[in-house]
């Protein structure tokens, strides 16, 4: 038995706020009598309608995306810049995906696109500290001393000790007078990586996230998409479950 404004949330009739307004209002009805009431239960075999209209179950839809730069992370645009919903197939599209979290404009990488609410809602639970990889390309040699110091973490945001889960040197490119690290993150500030560098005292050249849990990039090539499989969801549903 599930409420009956997540059941209508679910089915991307409104968001659970909405759909509590519409329950309110006399606009539901379930098995042809009008209910108002919030704490209402339904089961799958019941007939619900909103406006006299009966609602279909979405199919949940679960995808991983490798994001390029130069798109948002969101649904829509009121400015008309390109999202990653232009990403996706027209018929995707009709399935009112959303981002699962954000990634920067100007980050590209793994990133989690549903339409189902619940496992949203988990996956971005502030008690869900999910290890989230990023390779970045740094202008300027890192020498071990900043690594350390940013290992150690920085301030950033006036007050805000940013600790990294790990930070790895991967390459030091003289001839080009850039350094490549991968950093671990378990949380997720605005724009933290670029900060966390900026506190040491250098520029991002650029920024990839190429790991969320345990899921990877491996076989998506930039601005495409796979879908997720069962036990990859069931195995996100259990991790986050576990950590809030």
């Amino acid at each position: 038995m599930e409420r009956l404004q997540k059941v209508l949330a679910q089915a991307n009739i409104a968001s659970r706020r909405k759909s509590e307004e519409l329950i309110v209002a006399g606009k539901v009805k379930v098995n042809g009598q009008v209910i108002t009431e919030l704490g209402f239960k339904v089961n799958k075999n019941d007939n619900i309608e909103v406006d006299g209209k009966p609602i279909k179950l979405a199919e949940h839809l679960y995808f991983l995306l490798n994001k390029p730069t130069g798109y948002l992370s969101t649904a829509s645009d009121d400015k008309g810049r390109r999202t990653v919903m232009d990403l996706l197939t027209e018929e995707h599209k009709e399935y009112r995906l959303y981002p699962v979290g954000r990634l920067d404009y100007d980050t590209a990488g793994l990133l989690l696109m549903t339409n189902d609410g619940e496992f949203t809602q988990h996956l971005t639970h502030p008690s869900f500290h999910i290890e989230k990889e990023y390779l970045v390309r740094v202008k300027g040699i890192i020498v071990r001393k900043k690594i350390v110091e940013l290992r150690n973490g920085v301030t950033i945001d006036n007050n805000y000790h940013a600790k990294p889960k790990a930070v790895r040197l991967i390459e030091l490119d003289k001839k080009n007078q850039s350094t490549l690290l991968s950093i671990t993150l378990i949380e997720g500030k605005n724009k933290q990586v670029r900060k966390m560098i900026e506190a040491l005292g250098f520029k991002v050249k650029n920024l990839t996230r190429i790991r969320y849990d345990f899921l990877n990039l491996e076989g998506v090539e930039r601005g495409r998409y796979r879908p997720l499989k069962i036990h990859e969801v069931k195995q996100l549903h259990a991790h986050s479950i576990s950590k809030i």
